[in-house]
């Protein structure tokens, strides 16, 4: 006899609505997470009464009506809109590429005149066929915003030269010909009231949670703890990296208190030449617009990953997915394991999608 119906392996977005839903349909769920802490990467821990995001900005945002209505039985969402600055030199520009950005670059009032700049600047730098990255940043983009927004960025972001990147990296640059500096073009988007790490509080709500507990040594103590097993972690971990390690990119966090009561005005300011080390600096009370007398900020350094490391990103190049295809037919052969989540299916995924596709695995199982 098996104690649980599922075990789930990680306490994250994902793991959370599966355990949740399981729960809800009379399954008896164990969680468990490596960290010592439940909500993986959109945990977000109290600074100075700042819920500061301690694993990087996390803003929700869908389309999804649906996935909008389900998260709303956890929390409340303020009316927070993403609307970050960037930074290159002395220069500060609005973000997303829109008219705010153009006009400051360029002096100009028009859409007509920014987009008479724009073709002008592809025209005299498009190539055929671009072979790698800036060649297709130029071609979308032309020399201004490429080499002021798009370059520095970019390239701290990958540890790599333009040039050396490959052209897939950058498929479409949003242009927006208005005024409008909303980041995302999502129906419904915010900050949950009281932070994340509450809302998967609630979703775990009467489910048994193990914090600080390591799947593998776990599973060789008790190998028959549950029927089945929902597993979040990497996969190639999960395999014991026998055909290789999927490569991600990571990112190292430098958190300060700071005993001001605001340091840059803004939520999410970019920092878009190379030789300024980090990508950008998160003031975390700006997401729920605080009033507390001093303020916490983040700064975010993008690095090379190696095992034992927290992954953050899949590097999704052909090698890489070759592999995870690999791995993914190694996971169809393991009888009662399911694999989901960002590092489970080696994917990025936006918070909406993670919830979305727990979701549909759900119907699915």
């Amino acid at each position: 006899m098996h104690q649980y119906d599922y075990l789930i392996v990680g306490a994250g977005l994902y793991g959370a609505v599966m355990a949740n839903e399981l729960n809800r349909r009379g399954k008896k769920c164990l969680v468990i997470d490596r960290r010592d802490h439940i909500a993986g990467n959109i945990y977000c821990e109290d600074v100075e009464g700042i819920h500061v995001h301690k694993y990087g900005a996390h803003i929700f945002h869908t389309s999804n009506k649906k996935v909008w209505k389900y998260m709303n039985q956890f929390t409340e969402f303020n009316n927070y809109i993403n609307s970050p600055i960037a930074v290159y030199k002395d220069e500060l520009y609005n973000l997303p590429f829109n008219m705010n950005t153009f006009s400051k670059m360029w002096g100009i009032r028009t859409p007509q005149e920014a987009k008479d700049i724009i073709a002008k600047q592809v025209a005299e730098t498009k190539a055929d066929t671009p072979a790698n990255l800036e060649e297709q940043a130029l071609s979308l983009a032309g020399k201004d915003v490429y080499e002021k927004l798009i370059k520095g960025y970019t390239e701290k972001q990958w540890g790599r030269d333009c040039k050396d990147l490959p052209a897939f990296i950058i498929k479409r640059l949003p242009f927006r010909f208005t005024y409008d500096n909303n980041y995302f073009n999502d129906r419904y988007q915010g900050i949950p009231i009281g932070g994340y790490t509450a809302v998967v509080e609630k979703m775990l709500a009467g489910i048994e949670v193990r914090a600080g507990v390591d799947f593998f040594d776990f599973r060789k103590k008790n190998a028959d703890i549950a029927e089945n097993i929902i597993f979040t972690g990497m996969i190639d971990e999960y395999f014991g990296y026998q055909l290789g390690a999927l490569e991600y990119r990571s990112v190292r966090f430098e958190t300060e208190v700071l005993d001001c009561d605001n340091y840059q005005g803004n939520a999410v300011v970019n920092y878009t030449e190379r030789k300024v080390p980090y990508t950008r600096i998160i003031e975390h009370k700006h997401f729920e617009f605080g009033k507390q007398e001093k303020t916490v900020i983040s700064r975010e350094y993008s690095s090379e990953w190696e095992v034992g490391m927290d992954p953050y990103y899949p590097v999704n190049d052909e090698k890489n997915n070759e592999l995870f295809a690999r791995y993914k037919e190694l996971a169809e052969g393991e009888k009662n394991v399911i694999f989901g989540g960002r590092l489970g299916n080696y994917k990025y995924y936006d918070m909406d999608k993670v919830v979305e596709a727990a979701l549909t695995r759900l119907d699915q199982i």
